[in-house]
């Protein structure tokens, strides 16, 4: 589940290649919102089980940072910036489907998208308004209909 503003990006990208490491599948879901990072790691989750309620944001947009001190160093950081916006671009495309172009342009300035906007993007592949049933909530279905609970044939 994610509920999540963004934060770091180097500990984002920690989690994702985590993500691409592991071997079982992840599943992502978007609760509440997916802000900066959050929205990389939501659209990063397993094609087709991508999720987020009908209420959650998505916010996405290029890195930001400061840099302060001389201005070699200025420089080495806005590089780096740079390579970072780049190489986000590109997890973009890879899990999207968008062209660089498309994905540039929509990340220029902070993007808020609603789940559907969200869906027609990339990002996730379904909007979910309910929990999909299972066979043990057709058993608790069945043991409410049965009347076994204490109680009831008393």
């Amino acid at each position: 589940y994610i509920n999540s503003p963004g934060g770091v990006v180097t500990s984002g990208l920690a989690i994702y290649d985590t993500m691409r490491y592991i071997r079982p599948a992840v599943s992502t879901v978007c609760i509440g919102q997916a802000a900066s990072m959050g929205s990389l790691l939501l659209a990063a989750g397993e094609k087709d089980k991508r999720f987020a309620l009908p209420n959650s944001r998505i916010m996405i947009h290029q890195p930001s940072g400061g840099a302060q001190g001389q201005a070699t160093d200025i420089e080495i950081q806005a590089k780096e910036i740079l390579a970072l916006r780049h190489r986000l671009n590109q997890i973009y495309v890879e899990h999207t489907g968008q062209d660089l172009k498309i994905i540039e342009d929509a990340l220029e300035r902070d993007r808020y998208l609603s789940p559907q906007e969200a869906l027609d993007f990339g990002l996730i592949d379904e909007v979910v308004d309910q929990r999909p049933s299972t066979d043990d909530d057709d058993e608790d279905d069945n043991d409410k209909n049965r009347g076994d609970d204490k109680g009831l044939d008393d």
